[in-house]
């Protein structure tokens, strides 16, 4: 399958690598032209944890001009950059070309109308965890499931057709046959670990390891959970453990918010507790703790590492 990667940072260099290594055509774009310097001339280097490496040969490009249409887009920039990202490769996002948005937080795929055809937008959550820990090389830090569907209509053969691919490359895929839940429920997974990891310097393991972080993440997901229900979304009852055993399973992961706390940059914080907060407000809602945590983040942002 020919697959352009929109956004070829931490995760966006995991799938564009492992899809390319499974036989793939596969174009990473990105804006950082020291990482796509270092990936086209030396490959992309994947590391997992245990210090074992391979490198790929991949193809990466800084060019918004790109004029051979893929047949899926996979759209992977950081939450805030999406209508940007959707308008500046229009041009390739034409009507026969899906895509797949697996980014954090909510409101991607309502993004991402503006500018694809809505029967072409799928969705989708990874519990993947990468790390850039320097250009042209990641670090696979932990596994999980992944889950994709159709957002704004039905599944059909090529969301099976694609879930295949993925799964062929090592990311184990299912089809949601109720896509918005899964990515409420990743929203829980996120708040629930990168506030406490980022505010904290700490790599997701920490959280699974003293009382204290247990009686946090119930505290945030129970909040959310409330703001959840009012917009006619169910969250599973053991979303507190569930968040735990993400933790646990990307042990040796630095979250994507700590990621950008440490690199000086902005975070998604406004599509995540933020936006918990923002529905929170429409509904009536108090939500103290995920106001005080979208706010310590605003702070540490203003902190240059």
């Amino acid at each position: 399958m020919n697959i352009t990667i929109i956004g070829s940072g931490a995760m966006g260099s995991l799938f564009g690598g492992l899809l390319t290594a499974q036989g793939n055509e596969v174009t990473l774009v990105d804006t950082w032209e020291k990482h796509v310097k270092t990936m086209n001339e030396e490959g992309l280097k994947i590391s997992k944890p245990s210090g074992k490496t391979r490198k790929i040969k991949v193809k990466a490009t800084t060019s918004p001009n790109l004029t051979k249409k893929p047949d899926l887009a996979i759209i992977l920039v950081k939450s805030y950059n999406t209508g940007e990202a959707a308008k500046t490769y229009s041009k390739i996002l034409t009507e026969n070309v899906d895509v797949l948005t697996l980014q954090n937080g909510l409101n991607n795929p309502e993004t991402i109308k503006e500018t694809v055809s809505e029967k072409n937008i799928i969705a989708g959550v990874t519990a993947h965890g990468s790390t850039l820990n320097e250009p042209g090389h990641i670090i696979h830090a932990g596994t999980g499931p992944t889950s994709i569907g159709r957002y704004f209509t039905e599944n059909d053969e090529k969301v099976h057709q694609i879930a295949k691919i993925l799964t062929d490359a090592g990311f184990q895929t299912d089809i949601s046959d109720n896509i918005r839940e899964d990515i409420w429920e990743k929203l829980l997974v996120n708040i629930g670990i990168n506030y406490p990891t980022a505010l904290t310097r700490t790599k997701n393991g920490l959280l699974t390891e003293t009382k204290t972080e247990e009686q946090l993440i119930k505290a945030i997901t129970e909040e959310a959970t409330k703001v959840a229900q009012k917009e006619d979304v169910k969250i599973r009852n053991d979303i507190d453990r569930y968040v735990k055993k993400i933790a646990r399973s990307t042990q040796n992961n630095k979250s994507s918010m700590l990621q950008d706390i440490e690199a000086g940059k902005k975070t998604e914080t406004e599509y995540l507790a933020g936006a918990i907060v923002k529905l929170a407000g429409k509904h009536g809602i108090n939500v103290p703790i995920n106001q005080t945590l979208n706010n310590l983040i605003h702070l540490a942002e203003q902190k240059k590492s």
